[in-house]
């Protein structure tokens, strides 16, 4: 009986040990056919394109970007290689390659239907184009501009421009914003509520990256305030400052909705003025 015992906890034993070197390998298998279908991430590569300077700033390589156009063009890996010609046309790469390298480019980009990468992009950011728009308009004529830059073309990227105070035009391009953003992204460091001194104008701002998981950063919102307008135009006369509140504060419709928690909501049925009214 214990030897009959023995071989039956044997048995089982080696099915389970079975099963489970066969669910292990079949796991590996499925993660190594996914891998061949959807590819590898770009910065996997030893010739991912950016690399950082003594400084800490990232720069775009050229010369890893080369080796990149080359290997994708006799390896497969959409994955990477679309992430690859994203960078690429984030940094107007078809302007810095020779002629013959071009052709090349150009073959890689047909290879890996480039095209369809700054369309998805579009795409993707047209609930941000909303976003932005609806916030711009709820601070008109205020100094308080509000902007969105699709940086998958970085050349023309600014695609809306709510209350200019910049004097800039749709369509417009962005210099350094990409290479800024990976800068601070390596660094972990937000673009909240920084200062710009541009000859005598003066800005308060913040830069909001919209990071997609294929392709990393794509777009960014930007809230520029004009400071020079708000303290020298506005503060100085008290008629200005309530006109800047009264358009600050000024609504479009009314809605019964509300917006309180159930404690709020009763202080407020009592009286209750403002956040900081005990």
């Amino acid at each position: 009986m214990n030897s009959f015992g023995s071989d039956i906890i044997l048995n089982v034993a080696a099915s389970v040990i079975a099963s489970a070197i066969l669910l292990g390998a079949g796991f590996l298998w499925g993660k190594y056919k996914e891998r061949r279908k959807f590819g590898r991430r770009l910065e996997e590569y030893d010739f991912y394109p950016y690399t950082v300077n003594r400084d800490n700033f990232p720069e775009f390589n050229l010369n890893n970007f080369r080796l990149g156009m080359h290997y994708f063009l006799r390896n497969n890996d959409p994955t990477a290689a679309r992430q690859l010609i994203f960078i690429g046309e984030q940094n107007n790469v078809r302007t810095q390659l020779e002629p013959a390298e071009q052709k090349v480019y150009a073959r890689l980009f047909d290879k890996y239907n480039g095209k369809k990468i700054a369309d998805d992009t579009s795409e993707y950011l047209e609930n941000f184009v909303r976003i932005t728009r609806l916030i711009g308009k709820s601070f008109p004529n205020l100094g308080i501009e509000i902007l969105l830059h699709d940086l998958s073309n970085p050349s023309h990227s600014l695609v809306v421009l709510e209350n200019n105070v910049t004097g800039r035009n749709l369509r417009d391009g962005t210099t350094n914003l990409v290479i800024d953003l990976k800068k601070r992204q390596i660094a972990h460091e937000d673009k909240l509520n920084y200062e710009l001194n541009i000859g005598a104008r003066k800005f308060k701002c913040t830069t909001v990256p919209i990071i997609r998981k294929e392709y990393g950063v794509v777009g960014a919102i930007c809230i520029n305030v004009d400071a020079n307008y708000l303290t020298e135009e506005v503060m100085n006369d008290a008629q200005k400052v309530r006109n800047f509140f009264e358009t600050f504060c000024r609504t479009d419709m009314q809605l019964d909705e509300n917006i309180l928690s159930r404690d709020e909501y009763q202080k407020a049925l009592k009286g209750k003025r403002h956040w900081k009214d005990l």
